[in-house]
């Protein structure tokens, strides 16, 4: 590799560190290895030449390995994650449930009885109860299955609706959980299921939800693309007037913006809020089109997100002001909370993140044990605590994180 793009990666690794708000020192800790080795490679004087040190310097700095490293032929990985229910919904979806309905007797559908259970998946979705969702689950899969071979041609749209609705709850529950490869196989099945219900809108929704897959498995660019071409192609119905299609292309094009602001592309991210602003103004608040919560407050809400991603904390503390999220799902202020978190750990401002982390805890304690990125920023806050207060120590032992070297 060239001088040159050992200072380029230097110069991004910096950029990286400082935004998420650590001192080198910090950084050399959550990386077990000394702060001068963390100055060399930042001033490019000293060569990362094992790809299992980059992939942890990605890993703590929370991009991908290929962002780090975009000249050199390297595919980034993701780390699975371990939350609760995780591994019973990735069973659930590697059961042949739709060959078994194909080959065998079933009995026919109670439609009313799984419209009342998908609607009771996602409530216990946006309130982040895992374990009680992938017991419904677990039921439900396979139900739904058999149900869309056995209705009858009237009931057989109805079914493949509530089987793409299905699916979506087990892709938005296994991203937060840091599972996005098998979210991403639950996002796929539900814009099928949506296809053959012949419900575009629908289908819509499945990109929707596979972009905020592809956004937790870091892959940005695959991000834009999905949410972008899904955002064009709704273009038209929303044009007319089509509430439910302008709510669904706000949506999307909240993700574009979330996906820029990832890839730090600053004036494009905020292009895209203030379209998702006007948007929104058209939508009003209190709907739920799709279970996108999309309408003036959840687009308050992804400013803070995208100024937090673009190292902008105290735009983001000052939007954050300005938030009342409490009209929203349990869901969905947890993760302003984790973004209200982050900001003021860029700030430095220890104390007011481990704050907000503790009300995401008491909020939803299910999703806040299963998203990694809380675990990491945790980390980091120990990482910049001379002498970690006794919430954030509780908050570590809670997560299962170590004690961070910063002495080498």
């Amino acid at each position: 590799m060239s001088a040159d793009y050992e200072k380029a990666l230097g110069r991004k690794i910096a950029f990286h560190r400082k935004r998420r708000g650590l001192s080198q020192k910090e950084f050399a800790g959550l990386l077990d290895r000394s702060e001068a080795w963390v100055s060399q490679v930042e001033r490019g004087v000293r060569r990362v030449d094992r790809m299992t040190v980059l992939e942890k310097v990605a890993e703590v700095l929370n991009v991908p390995v290929a962002e780090l490293a975009a000249e050199a032929p390297i595919v980034a990985s993701v780390a699975e994650g371990d939350g609760p229910g995780a591994s019973r919904l990735r069973l659930v979806l590697s059961g042949a449930h739709s060959l078994k309905a194909v080959l065998g007797q079933v009995e026919p559908p109670d439609v009313p009885a799984l419209r009342a259970d998908v609607d009771r998946a996602w409530s216990l979705t946006h309130e982040g109860a895992y374990a009680d969702l992938t017991e419904l689950l677990e039921r439900l899969v396979p139900r739904l299955e058999s149900a869309t071979r056995a209705g009858t041609d009237d009931e057989r749209p109805e079914l493949f609706r509530l089987l793409a609705a299905m699916y979506h709850t087990c892709s938005a529950a296994l991203a937060n959980m840091g599972e996005p490869e098998v979210a991403w196989i639950a996002a796929d099945r539900a814009i099928v299921a949506a296809e053959r219900a012949g419900d575009p809108l629908l289908m819509a929704a499945g990109e929707f939800r596979l972009s905020i897959v592809f956004l937790g498995a870091r892959h940005y660019e695959q991000a834009a693309q999905v949410s972008g071409s899904a955002a064009d192609a709704l273009r038209p119905p929303a044009e007319d007037g089509q509430v439910e299609a302008v709510a669904l292309r706000g949506a999307l094009t909240l993700q574009r913006a979330l996906a820029a602001g990832r890839l730090n592309r600053a004036e494009e991210a905020y292009a895209y809020l203030r379209q998702a602003r006007e948007m929104a103004e058209r939508v009003g608040d209190g709907r739920n089109d799709y279970n996108t919560e999309f309408g003036p407050t959840n687009v308050a809400l992804h400013e803070v997100a995208v100024a937090v991603d673009l190292g902008d904390a105290g735009v983001a503390l000052r939007a954050a002001e300005a938030v009342d999220a409490s009209g929203l799902s349990t869901e969905r202020q947890a993760r302003f909370g984790i973004d209200l978190a982050t900001a003021h750990a860029q700030r430095r401002q220890v104390a007011d993140a481990v704050s907000a982390l503790v009300e995401v805890r008491d909020l939803l304690p299910e999703m806040f044990r299963a998203k990694p990125a809380v675990k990491q920023l945790v980390s980091d806050l120990v990482a910049m605590s001379p002498v970690p207060s006794d919430e954030l120590r509780a908050l570590a032992r809670e997560l299962a994180v170590p004690e961070v070297r910063t002495d080498m």
